[in-house]
């Protein structure tokens, strides 16, 4: 029930206002002073206070802001005896909803209420997903109870509690926007903004303009001034994912940022000044983009003061299984289907698959599936067609009585695989597993490979 919290040390006027509300069907609550409303607040789920300008012990225009400070999403409407323009005008500064004056007023007293109720409401909602928001990017969501991801977030969450510039490296698909998010999260910033960028989606002039800003009439088609990246996530942290990928004139202007604290808008000779968290990432080795010359040192160690490696889904394959019910939980769900369980030869076909696209390429597999699938079991011929394949060869293994996880198993598939990949060249193959030609005809001769 909506509650409202009625403060006035009028006990005749406070019990006629109360009557008047609850008729509304409004929950009334009543006070004569601000210590006794305090009482109230906190035990009681206050929605809107209406409350007089002229208390025993404070002023209802002080008290409007110490209450709008401890609980932001309470309404305050303050009603005075005599309308006082400062008064009024320093109420509504204070967070006060309206400020009508007693008796000439009462006719606006109810209408008032339900425009207040509607603001509580809009904002309780906007509380609720803001805190979904929040707890979707909290280490508790990343998935996997592995010893390589474990590590991964242990070192994440040490460097979130501070302002470090971060590093994230790994492979494309291994997460490692999930952990920027998670690192902001945790961090003193997490209520100032995230602002992602993809240094790789843009050329080196819209990069720049995108992450710094320009003026107007910087350049053909900037008809107005336009806010960067940087100065959207001041005092919050913006992530700079394929870093990797930026031009070597625009990583200059990222190390004066980092070094400076303050950039300039392109057309702008007056720089800007920003506090700004860095979280960047890149799928590339920077050491040796450095030795070709393509990424400037004195930024690598700029930005890599605290380094977090993101482990690839095949070095953590004890976690395919929750990564899977996960996905498929959220598609089925999705997809208004009833799937009751994945199995166990679908997640040994996952558990040997190589993913060189990482979680990505695993979210995008189960979303097919589910999206083919009617409800019931995931089975096998619900995964892609070369997963069958590789299942079948798979198969033939297991009647041999080897197991799918043995060593022998493992070589066997790896062999076949590089014999696919060079067309049955044997002298290819060898070559790329980096054993003798001999060696491999030994091995297709006691593994049976044609």
């Amino acid at each position: 029930m909506r509650t409202v919290l009625i403060i006035d040390d009028e006990e005749k006027l406070r019990k006629l206002l109360a009557r008047i509300i609850s008729l509304e069907g409004f929950e009334v609550l009543q006070a004569a002073d601000s210590k006794s409303a305090y009482k109230k607040l906190n035990q009681e789920n206050v929605d809107i206070v209406l409350c007089d300008v002229k208390l025993p012990d404070i002023s209802g225009v002080e008290l409007t802001k110490k209450i709008k400070e401890q609980y932001p999403i309470i309404e305050i409407i303050l009603l005075t005896a005599y309308g006082n323009i400062p008064d009024g005008v320093q109420a509504i500064k204070n967070g006060a909803f309206d400020y009508i004056t007693k008796g000439d007023d009462n006719n606006k007293i109810i209408p008032l209420l339900y425009k207040a109720i509607e603001k509580v409401e809009l904002g309780k909602r906007v509380q609720h997903l803001e805190k979904l928001l929040g707890n979707k990017h909290t280490f508790d969501n990343i998935i996997g109870k592995s010893k390589a991801i474990q590590q991964a977030i242990s070192l994440a969450k040490k460097v979130a509690e501070t302002d470090t510039t971060v590093l994230l490296t790994g492979e494309t698909g291994t997460g490692k926007e999930v952990f920027a998010q998670a690192i902001h999260q945790a961090s003193q910033r997490n209520k100032q903004n995230f602002v992602a960028i993809n240094c790789a989606a843009f050329s080196k002039d819209l990069l720049e303009s995108e992450m710094f800003g320009h003026k107007a009439g910087a350049f053909t088609g900037a008809s107005k001034d336009q806010k960067g990246l940087f100065e959207e996530a001041s005092n919050g942290t913006i992530f700079l994912d394929e870093i990797g990928e930026m031009a070597i004139d625009l990583q200059a202007k990222l190390l004066r940022v980092i070094e400076t604290g303050e950039f300039l808008k392109v057309g702008e000779n007056k720089p800007t000044k920003i506090n700004v968290r860095i979280i960047a990432a890149t799928n590339r080795n920077l050491q040796k983009e450095i030795e070709a010359g393509h990424f400037r040192e004195d930024l690598f160690y700029r930005i890599s003061v605290f380094q977090i490696q993101l482990p690839a889904l095949r070095e953590r394959v004890s976690d395919i299984e929750d990564l899977a019910k996960h996905f498929i939980l959220h598609f089925a769900t999705k997809s208004k289907k009833n799937i009751n369980s994945i199995s166990s030869e679908c997640l040994d076909a996952l558990k040997l698959h190589e993913w060189n696209g990482n979680i990505r390429e695993l979210k995008n597999v189960i979303e097919r599936s589910i999206i083919l699938m009617e409800n019931g079991d995931w089975k096998m011929e619900n995964l892609p067609f070369d997963f069958q394949t590789k299942n079948n060869s798979l198969g033939k293994l297991n009647e041999k009585g080897i197991s799918a996880f043995s060593m022998s198993a493992a070589e066997q598939l790896h062999i076949r695989k590089i014999l696919n990949h060079t067309n049955g060249n044997k002298t290819k193959t060898a070559e790329l597993l980096g054993i003798a030609l001999t060696t491999l005809y030994r091995k297709l001769e006691e593994y049976k490979i044609v």
